[in-house]
């Protein structure tokens, strides 16, 4: 669906429950090549091709706004065209930078190179970057995007925030993604191991780079305070587990004031077999999330939407492809911003034909859905009721970029400005 507003981790104290990677990627930028090739992994100890940005897994954490991505996939079993998303960055007035394919660009054929070059203005936090074209992202292109914040409200919290404080985890299969059912649970979940040391105060930065799970992060005996989630500060909430959805990216805060030892660090999916059972007292509610600054006021005027969308999440129980009002998203020949570029104005002018919503400049939108179990992903919104929840939030709704539908019962509705004209794809 296409919006269009016109005009073994191991750490002094840590042990993790799955297979553990690289102890951390290696930082690039803030000008840098990536190189994007196939290549033979084993990260849970089968051996099977993969995609990778940079020769890693994960790629490396990129910590800059000018990247010269060339291709040299080769391998015909998994797409040999790729491009690169930003996820969470807003692109304003560089929409033609946001890397989703067939929207803003045609994919990257082998042998060729695209410069992506934007600045994400006065965005700070965590965010990450992987294939925008198919499922490729499966295969193994993903990776953390970093924006340090020099005025960071919360540094006084913590004494350490660095690579060896990301922590991203991740689906894996054995097949190449083309072959992967969507019903089919992953053959693996993947974290990366880090490194502490006792008596100091941690920003993790935690991701969610999988393709369909959501994850139970928690650590044995330890709370994690959450500041930030998808790129915006939180006031300051306590909890002792986070359920994190595809996409989804928080900080927290750890202290590590328990006695040195080896305590398990657990992240259990909601598809596949779970590693531990855990007895949790005070788990992530999303409506106790609020944000530290607040929203623009248009946003929380209780009858203030200018443009309210309803949109009916289904599944074609053929092929579990996904629907959107009945109609499956199918991607274009020619992107959608080049096809505003040769001058089709207006959403009947567009293809895919149904998926094309064309919304006013300037304008609140909102917009609400029946549960899939599923995150969603426009760019940064608020969310006036959570999955979960019956009641609607006017006054501190959290803000963010991904969010789950929730499951049978529940209702989510979110609200953001269209003041980033441009093709962007809202997507599950």
């Amino acid at each position: 669906m296409v919006l269009f507003p016109s005009t073994s981790i191991t750490i002094a104290g840590v042990l993790c429950s799955s297979r553990a990677l690289q102890s951390y990627a290696v930082t690039i930028g803030p000008v840098a090549d990536l190189v994007v090739a196939n290549a033979q992994v084993s990260p849970d100890g089968f051996i099977k091709s993969a995609v990778l940005a940079g020769g890693t897994l994960p790629g490396p954490i990129i910590a800059g706004q000018k990247i010269n991505v060339t291709n040299y996939l080769n391998d015909e079993t998994m797409l040999t065209g790729t491009s690169i998303h930003w996820h969470g960055l807003f692109q304003s007035h560089s929409h033609q930078m946001d890397g989703t394919a067939f929207v803003t660009q045609c994919p990257i054929s082998p042998g060729h190179s695209f410069l992506y070059k934007f600045n994400a203005g006065d965005q700070v936090g965590t965010y990450w970057y992987h294939s925008h074209y198919g499922v490729q992202y499966c295969d193994g292109l993903r990776g953390a995007l970093i924006i340090y914040d020099p005025q960071d409200p919360y540094r006084f919290m913590y004494d350490i925030d660095n690579e060896s404080t990301i922590i991203t985890l991740m689906d894996w299969y054995h097949v190449p993604s083309p072959q992967v059912q969507r019903q089919v649970a992953p053959d693996s979940v993947l974290i990366n191991g880090v490194g502490i040391q006792p008596y100091k105060r941690y920003r993790f930065r935690l991701l969610n780079m999988a393709c369909k799970p959501n994850y139970i992060f928690s650590i044995d005996n330890h709370n994690l305070t959450i500041i930030e989630v998808d790129g915006q500060y939180v006031e300051p909430l306590v909890v002792d587990s986070i359920q994190i959805y595809a996409a989804q990216r928080y900080s927290f805060i750890l202290e590590t004031n328990q006695p040195v030892d080896n305590y398990w660090v657990h992240a259990d999916p909601n598809s596949g077999t779970n590693s531990t059972a855990i007895l949790r007292y005070a788990a992530l509610n999303e409506t106790d999330l609020h944000p530290l600054y607040p929203p623009p006021a248009i946003l929380l005027e209780e009858d203030g939407a200018d443009v309210k969308l309803n949109l009916i999440l289904g599944k074609n129980e053929t092929n579990f492809n996904f629907l959107i009002n009945g109609v499956q998203y199918t991607s274009p020949s020619v992107p959608v911003l080049l096809q505003l570029l040769s001058g089709d104005m207006t959403a009947s002018d567009l293809a895919p034909n149904d998926s094309v919503y064309t919304l006013p400049r300037n304008k609140v939108i909102e917009i609400s859905w029946n549960p899939d179990n599923s995150p969603g992903r426009p760019h940064s919104f608020a969310v006036i009721r959570s999955a979960g929840s019956s009641s609607y939030n006017y006054v501190n709704p959290v803000m963010r970029d991904t969010v789950t539908t929730g499951v049978a019962g529940d209702y989510v509705t979110i609200r953001f400005i269209t003041d980033n004209p441009g093709p962007w794809l809202l997507h599950w």
